[in-house]
């Protein structure tokens, strides 16, 4: 289950920026890797500081110019699953900026009644079905709310509506960034981890890539907690993203009325 992943990223820096990237894959999952960051042929280094669920951030400061980020890496699954802790059941059944699970309306209605293994079940296989996957249909700011009534949207509002759904059926849900071999077309990609009989269980209601390839990068609330790229002062152009994610082996094909855990 071994891969090779690639991010590119390359930026305007119009003023002077302090950035966090969100491209590396979680602890554990690093065999070899190289980051660079270089604006205008300098190179910048990154302080990596480490969030919830093993996320590895990359925090740098860019000077005004041309930046290019460059990540690589062979990954292999790591051995235990990612951290979580007792209250991680119930900090995502929560209502989030991305996923507001309380603002539903009949949607949610839909749902009322079913046990947990039921909704997680029916819920993804729902969102597949209403929405229909058309890039650039969605902006950045736009809420699992927004993405059901445009019945539209790409990966992260297909992953919005999917945790919004479960939350308010009483099922905890995460999002987790990811590189997903297999994925058409390639990019980062977005799924769902639903807590159910005790664990965590991945589910892609895109069903665009193999569940059991999926390389973790980051976890938490919404997109909110997971965007690959954050800036947090300045001001800077995001011009193009390059994925790249190549499974060391034949790809498995996904049967979605099965269980699949993600490391």
């Amino acid at each position: 289950m071994s891969a090779s992943v690639q991010a590119v990223v390359r930026m305007h820096v119009d003023e002077k920026a302090d950035v966090v990237l969100s491209i590396a894959p979680a602890a554990g999952w690093v065999v070899e890797e190289d980051l660079q960051i270089v604006v205008d042929g300098e190179v910048i280094s990154a302080v990596e500081q480490m969030d919830a669920h093993g996320t590895r951030l990359h925090r740098a400061t860019l000077p005004a110019g041309t930046a290019e980020v460059v990540y690589r890496a062979q990954v292999a699954p790591p051995t235990a699953p990612a951290p979580s802790d007792d209250v991680d059941p119930v900090r995502y059944l929560r209502p989030s900026r991305y996923a507001p699970s309380d603002d539903l309306g009949d949607a949610a209605d839909a749902f009322a009644g079913l046990s947990p293994r039921e909704a997680v079940e029916r819920i993804p296989a729902w969102v597949f079905e209403h929405l229909s996957y058309v890039p650039g249909s969605s902006g950045p700011t736009d809420t699992a709310v927004d993405t059901l009534r445009a019945g539209e949207g790409v990966c992260r509002d297909y992953a919005h509506l999917t945790v919004a759904l479960l939350r308010a059926s009483g099922v905890p849900a995460r999002l987790v960034s990811a590189f997903a071999p297999g994925l058409e077309p390639m990019d980062f990609h977005a799924v769902v981890e639903a807590f159910v009989d005790g664990r965590w269980e991945v589910v892609d209601a895109t069903r665009l890539a193999p569940r059991d390839h999926l390389v973790r990068v980051a976890t938490g609330r919404d997109a909110a907690d997971t965007a690959f790229l954050t800036t947090l002062s300045g001001a800077m152009t995001l011009e193009s993203v390059e994925v790249m994610a190549v499974a060391d082996g034949e790809i498995i094909a996904d049967d979605h009325s099965r269980a699949v855990l993600m490391r």
